[in-house]
C-alpha cells in the first residue's frame, strides 16, 4: 500500500495505563491513563505543536477511553479544542477476548496451549473469543483507503503495528513484534515512516 498511499498520517500510541505498566491485556476493555500516560500525551502535544500545519490535520482518535484521553490531552497541548475530533471503530484495539484482563504470566499458564498456538502464528492466530493481526490489518486497509486529507489518529499498539506493516510493506511476522512507545509519534510522509 505504500506507493499509492498519498497522504501524511500521523500515528500516536495511547499514554500508559496501570494495565500497561503491568503488563496487563486491555483490548478492547476501557481503562483509564495513569499519571505517566498524561505526561506522555501531554509531551506528545507539546511536540506537535512545533510543527508546521498541525492544525490543518483531520484528528480521528479509537472511541476506547485510555484513546480519547490522549487525544484530548494532546489537542489541549496544541491550543486546540480538546473535545473537537473524531472516533473511529476501526480503531479500537484488537480484541483479545478471553485474555482481557489477564498478564502475560497468567496467559502463558492458564491458556498454554492457545498462547503457544498465536505465539507459532502471531499474525493469523486470534486469542479465544479475540482478533488475529490480520482481522485488524481488514479495519485498517479500509480506514487508509477512506482518508481523503493528511490525518492524526490516536490509536493502539496493535493496531499501530497493523498500520505499519501496510504502510511499510513490512513481512506480517515481523511486524506483529515490533516495539510501539507510548511517548513518540509516528509520522508516515512521502512514502517513508519515522519516528519524531
Amino acid at each position: 500500500m505504500s506507493s499509492p498511499f498519498p497522504h501524511t498520517l500521523f500515528i500516536i500510541r495511547h499514554g500508559q495505563t496501570d494495565w500497561n505498566a503491568e503488563r496487563r491485556f486491555q483490548g478492547q476493555r476501557d481503562t483509564p491513563l495513569n499519571d505517566l500516560g498524561r505526561d506522555q500525551a501531554k509531551r506528545n502535544g507539546e511536540a506537535l505543536a512545533e510543527l508546521d500545519a498541525i492544525t490543518s490535520l483531520r484528528f480521528v482518535s479509537s472511541p476506547l477511553a485510555r484513546a480519547r484521553e490522549t487525544m484530548e490531552i494532546l489537542r489541549a497541548a496544541i491550543d486546540l479544542p480538546p473535545e473537537d475530533y473524531e472516533t473511529d471503530p476501526r480503531l479500537a484495539e484488537l480484541s483479545y477476548g478471553a485474555w482481557e484482563g489477564m498478564t502475560l504470566h497468567e496467559i502463558s499458564t492458564a491458556h498454554t496451549q492457545e498462547w503457544n498456538a498465536r505465539e507459532t502464528d502471531k499474525w493469523h492466530t486470534p486469542p479465544p473469543g479475540g482478533e488475529s493481526y490480520a482481522d485488524g490489518e481488514i479495519r485498517a486497509r479500509a480506514f487508509l483507503e477512506d482518508m481523503s486529507k493528511d490525518t492524526l489518529i490516536v490509536a493502539h499498539g496493535g493496531m499501530q503495528r497493523v498500520f505499519r506493516a501496510l504502510l511499510e510493506e513490512i513481512p506480517r511476522p515481523d511486524a506483529a513484534i515490533l516495539d510501539i512507545p507510548q511517548d513518540r509519534i509516528y509520522r508516515w510522509s512521502a512514502g517513508k515512516g519515522g519516528w519524531l
